[in-house]
């Protein structure tokens, strides 16, 4: 009985720890210095079908302040509905150097990368900022995420998102994903020194930097070509930079069934890129974990112990859905996030826009090029 105590005691212990630091660690962003004259970039966006708000989305980077930018979009299919979009926001603005790529060529098994690969040849600059299709942002996104690039030892620059609910009940649940747990464990991260992130949401590099680790191509049969592309330039020993910009993505899922689908493949990928922190993560898990600590050790010390990690949980959900009505909600999206990391654990394989991919671990790709050094 003892024993059973003192694991529903350290469970408790574990999981308001880790409550409190989500609710207070912030990211360590780059400290922008003096400013230098922006370099001449271009913008790669691979783009797949009609998405909800891709319009609007697309159009966010045709209002750029940066004095010198160029728009490539591309399509696997001249007949894809993005394509449409793309031929109209040509005609909308057409101040701005916008180039459709349409490519039919596959190059791997990630049909991202493969487009990717496609579209690097229209790229003119010698900055790149390869970006999903799903982001929206700011006037000033470019030039402020491209500014540490003019640091001689940065490899890649990257920067977090909020989830902007676009599909009804579960859309929201899938916008906490990312507000009330996947932000706030990169914050936990930065803090804890961890630089090991590369996201979708925005990745900037220097050409030269991508010719180093071999292009794009080593990446065609990579899920995780987000990660990759950051971890790469760090074993070239370049950094990677947090950019304190964040910017907007879209969750469109309008059912159970495919929130799951989507939440799950992030968790497998997770996992395969990181086992020994991913079977660790149940105690990011607040409102189950001191649910079963309390289960297990109900003294009253350990409900003192429970308090503080309650309140910063429902704190932290606060933030990212400032109303009462949301409230209930924070439990539903602990315990469904505590089911997805349990079912990640089995699989090697998972689907991502009707394609089977294999879920990569940390070794590198065959093909990458050796660091000189």
């Amino acid at each position: 009985m003892a024993a059973v105590t003192f694991i529903g005691a350290l469970l408790t212990a574990l999981a308001t720890v880790y409550a409190l630091a989500a609710l207070l660690c912030r990211p360590r962003t780059w400290q922008r210095g003096t400013a230098s004259e922006p370099v001449p970039v271009s913008v790669l966006k691979p783009l797949c079908g009609a998405e909800p708000n891709l319009e609007r989305n697309l159009a966010s980077l045709c209002r750029q302040t940066h004095p010198c930018y160029q728009l490539i979009f591309g399509v696997r299919d001249p007949g894809d509905p993005a394509a449409v979009v793309v031929k109209r926001l040509i005609r909308r603005f057409p101040e701005v150097d916008i180039r459709l790529v349409a490519d039919p060529r596959i190059h791997g098994s990630n049909l991202k990368v493969s487009n990717l690969i496609n579209m690097r040849s229209a790229a003119r600059h010698p900055w790149l900022v390869v970006a999903d299709s799903d982001i929206g942002a700011g006037p000033d996104y470019l030039e402020r995420v491209t500014a540490p690039l003019a640091e001689p030892g940065v490899g890649i620059v990257t920067c977090l998102y909020r989830g902007v609910a676009a599909g009804g009940f579960w859309s929201r649940v899938g916008a906490l994903f990312i507000d009330s747990w996947f932000a706030p464990s990169v914050g936990v991260a930065s803090r804890g020194g961890s630089s090991a992130f590369g996201f979708g949401a925005t990745i900037a590099l220097r050409t030269e930097t991508l010719n180093r680790i071999g292009g794009f191509e080593v990446l065609k049969d990579r899920l995780a070509d987000d990660f990759w592309l950051g971890e790469l330039t760090r074993r070239q020993g370049l950094a990677t930079i947090l950019s304190d910009v964040v910017v907007r993505t879209d969750v469109t899922e309008r059912s159970l069934a495919a929130l799951w689908a989507r939440e799950r493949r992030w968790m497998q990928t997770i996992r395969s890129l990181n086992p020994p922190g991913y079977a660790f993560c149940f105690v990011s898990f607040t409102l189950p974990m001191l649910a079963l600590g309390l289960w297990l050790a109900p003294t009253p010390w350990n409900w003192a112990l429970a308090l503080p990690g309650l309140c910063a949980r429902m704190l932290l959900h606060w933030r990212a859905a400032p109303n009462l009505a949301s409230l209930p909600i924070a439990a539903l999206r602990d315990c469904l996030l505590l089911l997805e990391w349990l079912s990640a654990f089995a699989g090697s394989t998972t689907r991502w826009r009707g394609h089977r991919l294999r879920v990569d671990g940390r070794r590198a790709p065959e093909n990458m090029k050796e660091s000189p050094t």
